[in-house]
């Protein structure tokens, strides 16, 4: 079993930045990857950015590759999504999840509670 807390959600102008952060806990969440979705009003979730907790290998999506970087803090069991250049577009709640793979996007089974994000025009 993985819990995951999410924060650092809010308000921002475009063109502006803002820091999630995902706190993992559980037994076994270092065997996982470590990722992180996105669903605004209307729309399906989508995948954003996943990191493995054993390689470190990083995966994007096209739309933030750029202009968003995943990275973790082992010593913190912490996975954060730096966002800059943010985007009305990039509006959403925002979910860390945990899975097998960085890339088997289908497959994340644990996930966090959300946090908003607004980027404001």
């Amino acid at each position: 079993q993985v819990q995951l807390v999410e924060s650092g959600g809010g308000l921002v102008q475009a063109g502006g930045s803002l820091r999630l952060s995902c706190a993992a806990s559980g037994r076994t969440f270092s065997s996982y990857a470590q990722g992180w979705f996105r669903q605004a009003p209307g729309k399906e979730r989508e995948f954003v950015a996943g990191i493995s907790w054993t390689s470190g290998e990083t995966y994007y999506s096209d739309s933030v590759k750029g202009r968003f970087t995943i990275s973790k803090d082992d010593a913190k069991n912490t996975v954060y999504l730096q966002m800059n250049s943010l985007k009305p577009e990039d509006t959403a709640v925002y979910y860390c999840a945990a899975g097998p793979l960085v890339r088997a996007i289908r497959k994340y089974e644990y996930w966090g509670q959300g946090t908003q994000v607004t980027v404001s025009s």
